[in-house]
């Protein structure tokens, strides 16, 4: 028989990820049916529609969406799996919403062990029954060798927010109190520890989770906090600079405040980083007035990733002629600006 000039395509699920994988055929539904579609299953995922069908709730939605490109994609505590869940459900978060649906595409490298595929779309499964979301729809690419560093993962999250309930990042009044849900740069840490090599007497973890414990917490007790944000990339002096500028506000925080354990106070000695600026992923800054900080810093306690909450500073008036900005106060009272992050201190680190 003459040649056609193709080559032929494998008709099994092979140990790595081919191109074929992506073409939108046979080996394409293999690879759903074999992989995502086991680990994802429910009533919306399993209907094959191209677009999932939700019922309509009556209340407002928040949506959000987020690439996620870490290298390594295993690390300790987490994996590129659960952080995709993760961050996204805590942006909905963010946004007082109760997380409910996420959606999520992959683009893998020719190549990729299918083992390794299957440790990461376990890790995105368990993530979401921990969240109790639903992933209702989904993509998949495959690139070539080369053109891509094994795989990243896009989510997309819908949840739905109340009526009545506004947290609005602009909200900052003087007064105000700042609390932070538990130890800061440990993801990031955690990644960058892999990466050099570096080894402790206690392993450095990501703090990669969901954080919806917190935030139902909270709203148990504070109607309306005023913001709620999570110190991702760029970490907490980063993330607390964007929320002075927004609100047009100065905060001030108690460094002794912050918590900080020694394994990341350690490694970021020897990198020459600063944790206040390395990305967290499992943290939760909170805005609250003064008068509801104690009973909200007793809520976050109670939840399981809050045990360790502080109240680390608080907002001020900007002095006038002067751009708002983030000062920390440090044991023998003299202050120091803490700027914003210029430049990617961590490439990659979610």
């Amino acid at each position: 028989m003459a040649s056609s000039g193709c080559c032929p395509l494998p008709d099994r699920l092979t140990d790595t990820v081919e191109m074929a994988h992506g073409g939108g055929g046979r080996m394409t539904a293999e690879l759903i049916a074999g992989v995502f579609a086991p680990a994802f299953s429910n009533d919306f995922l399993n209907r094959r529609h191209d677009a999932a069908l939700l019922p309509e709730p009556d209340c407002r939605l928040a949506m959000t969406t987020d690439t996620f490109v870490v290298t390594p994609l295993f690390f300790p505590g987490g994996s590129i799996g659960d952080l995709a869940v993760n961050g996204t459900v805590n942006d909905l978060l963010c946004a007082g919403a109760t997380p409910r649906y996420l959606s999520c595409g992959f683009v893998i490298e020719e190549g990729f062990p299918m083992e390794s595929l299957r440790r990461v779309v376990a890790d995105m499964a368990e993530a979401a029954r921990l969240a109790e979301v639903e992933i209702v729809t989904g993509d998949t690419k495959v690139v070539e060798r080369g053109r891509c560093d094994g795989v990243y993962i896009n989510t997309s999250g819908i949840g739905y927010v109340p009526h009545g309930l506004d947290i609005d990042p602009g909200a900052l009044a003087p007064g105000d109190v700042i609390i932070c849900s538990g130890p800061v740069g440990c993801h990031g840490m955690a990644v960058m520890s892999v990466r050099e090599g570096l080894e402790f007497s206690s392993p450095i973890k990501s703090d990669t989770a969901s954080l919806g414990d917190i935030v139902h917490n909270l709203l148990d007790v504070v109607a309306a906090p005023k913001v709620l944000r999570d110190p991702t990339r760029g970490g907490l002096s980063s993330t607390l600079n964007e929320l002075a500028e927004t609100s047009g506000v100065d905060i001030e925080l108690d460094e002794e405040a912050i918590p900080v354990d020694p394994e990341v106070r350690s490694a970021c000695e020897l990198l020459g980083l600063d944790p206040l600026y390395v990305a967290n992923e499992g943290l939760m800054l909170i805005a609250v007035s003064a008068d509801e900080a104690e009973r909200a810093l007793a809520a976050v306690r109670r939840s399981a990733h809050g045990s360790r909450a502080a109240i680390i500073g608080r907002v001020q008036p900007t002095a006038p002629g002067r751009a708002p900005a983030v000062w920390l106060r440090m044991p023998l009272g003299q202050r120091r600006r803490l700027e914003m992050l210029s430049g990617e201190q961590l490439p990659r680190i979610c």
